[in-house]
């Protein structure tokens, strides 16, 4: 029974050694595995602000392209004789 009461504090000691080494692996690992996420999280939130930003260029071009059409309509004589329009020539003459 004496021999066991020295070994058990150093099994102890040894134990608490392990752990704190245990302690500090699992500490580094979770820290590294944040600092990926972070950086995943950051190279998505890139993205997705590079496709909103060539969206709205898109979205802008497709506005100017419409007002460009609205316009050459307006400009364009109609081609359709509207026929409210020939009756007063009608009855004028």
């Amino acid at each position: 029974m004496a021999s066991s009461n020295p070994v058990a504090p150093k099994t102890g000691d040894h134990e608490s050694e392990g752990s704190a080494q245990s302690t500090a692996d699992m500490t580094a690992f979770v820290q590294n595995l944040l600092v990926q996420m972070q950086n995943r999280f950051q190279a998505m939130s890139e993205g997705i602000v590079a496709k909103i930003d060539e969206m709205g260029s898109k979205i802008d071009e497709l506005e100017k392209s419409i007002i460009d059409l609205k316009a050459e309509m307006d400009a364009e004589p109609t081609v359709k004789s509207d026929p409210e329009e020939s009756k007063p020539s009608d009855e004028s003459s």
